[in-house]
């Protein structure tokens, strides 16, 4: 479709700004729950957004690395408003979560070993399990919608759970797999993607404030590109550059710079599909954390508003707490929390800038489509994998890492049950699966039996 200088859309500013506000405050329940707040509010609600350019803008933030969600807030915000409508629904997503996070983690180190804090994130950890599994299903059952995609996902899990293959190994096989599948006239692959329902009788684009056509500033203009991608590299990078330079490749604010920027390069498909690769490296190869530690942390992202992600700020502010190299631990842990937020989340703006001009031309690109399709199957397996990793760790204290046949096996020691939190976790199984509870009230509700617990010292 070619750019056209459309008349203003009356979308005021102000009001975008007191959306986007609501949207991050209302974004609980990982993305698909966030995806669905903007979408009732954009859509349904406002009509700023049609539905076709919607799950088109959604479409390409699944194939970049980093959440979907905060990247489809900074495209959206974009598409109306420019640079500052992105920058402004950009930080904003993900502002409130950030607050929060961090009040929690003083909580969490300052109390971390008293029994009713102890016996919180022991409840936490338990519903936790429950909602990644459901996240499972919920993306499952959209994404394996045939015997190839089904195949796909299987692949991905073996791959990843079995061989510890890289997952961006996997994401990009995934995607190669279903741009071939598309150019081979496969039907297998056209199945769509996303989060949303792909339902063609939503608000039309023609009938949004926006309306259909390309708005003048989202036309494709190399110059404002390469400015914007030198702008972003260079809020990116610096930080990590002169703390190396400064501080040299062993302290922990160096490392945690250099780690959390490459994991925003790699970390495809959302939380879920990354925590793995976060979990191995923050625990095995920096000391970071614990096990179960990682576990309390995504139980403070999940019960907190904003990217599952964000997890990744607790880990840093862990890290930097336990070696805090002459500073305040409290100090040094602030300061690491703000380091790992700036690190994990500036890449998205500049993945969203640099390429959204270009994707806008795409909207019918069937073998884009076939692509995500592949994609988002693969991520299906690789939570999966998570969700088997988070149960056995909640579940027993003690699992064994064995090899055999160049398969790495995970063997729990069925002495180290943990009955109490086996039947918490199902009871929230149940709760979110059979009673349909919200995950918020499973979550509230799993704490609290977790600090009853402590109490009487279960």
């Amino acid at each position: 479709m070619p750019p056209v200088n459309e008349p203003s859309h009356q979308i005021p500013f102000r009001e975008a700004v007191m959306v986007w506000l609501r949207i991050a405050m209302l974004s609980f329940g990982g993305p698909a729950g966030q995806i669905a707040v903007m979408h009732r509010i954009l859509v349904e609600e406002k009509k700023w957004i049609g539905e076709r350019r919607f799950l088109h803008a959604l479409n390409y933030c699944m194939m970049l690395p980093g959440p979907e969600a905060q990247q489809l807030a900074i495209y959206l915000g974009w598409l109306m408003h420019r640079t500052k409508g992105g920058v402004v629904a950009g930080t904003l997503f993900v502002l409130p979560g950030f607050i929060a996070i961090l009040a929690l983690s003083y909580l969490y180190a300052a109390l971390g070993n008293v029994g009713l804090v102890e016996g919180l994130f022991f409840g936490l950890k338990a519903a936790v399990l429950a909602v990644v599994l459901n996240a499972v299903a919920r993306i499952g059952k959209r994404a394996l919608q045939n015997r190839t995609m089904l195949g796909l996902a299987a692949i991905a899990f073996a791959a990843i759970f079995f061989f510890d293959v890289a997952f961006p190994i996997i994401i990009l096989g995934a995607a190669l797999l279903g741009y071939w599948g598309s150019k081979s006239g496969m039907a297998a692959f056209q199945v769509g993607g996303g989060h949303g329902d792909g339902n063609d009788q939503g608000l039309s684009d023609r009938d949004s404030l926006l309306g259909e056509g390309l708005p003048a500033h989202a036309r494709p203009n190399s110059s404002w590109s390469l400015r914007m991608s030198a702008t972003l590299l260079l809020l990116w990078l610096t930080p990590v550059v002169v703390l190396f330079v400064m501080l040299g490749s062993e302290n922990v604010f160096s490392q945690i710079a250099i780690f959390f920027s490459k994991m925003a390069v790699v970390t495809f498909g959302g939380a879920y599909a990354v925590l793995g690769y976060v979990t191995q490296e923050a625990v095995q190869n920096y000391g970071w954390l614990a096990p179960g530690e990682m576990l309390d942390g995504l139980g403070m992202a999940e019960t907190t508003p904003g990217p599952l992600i964000q997890v990744v700020q607790f880990v840093g502010f862990m890290g930097a707490y336990r070696d805090a190299t002459g500073l305040d631990p409290m100090l040094a842990a602030t300061l690491a929390a703000v380091l790992t937020t700036w690190v994990t989340f500036v890449p998205c703006f500049l993945w969203i800038f640099l390429g959204a001009p270009y994707v806008e031309r795409l909207r019918d690109n069937r073998a884009l489509s076939a692509a995500l399709s592949a994609i988002t199957a693969a991520v299906v397996g690789v939570i999966l994998n998570l969700a088997i990793w988070f149960g056995l760790h909640v579940i027993f204290a003690e699992v064994e890492e064995r090899h055999l046949m160049g398969a790495r096996l995970l063997i729990p020691n069925l002495a180290s049950l943990d009955l109490f939190a086996l039947l918490l976790a199902a009871g929230a199984m149940v709760a979110i699966f059979y009673f349909k509870v919200s995950m918020l009230k499973v979550l509230f509700g799993c704490a609290l039996l977790g600090v009853l617990a402590s109490l009487v010292s279960f």
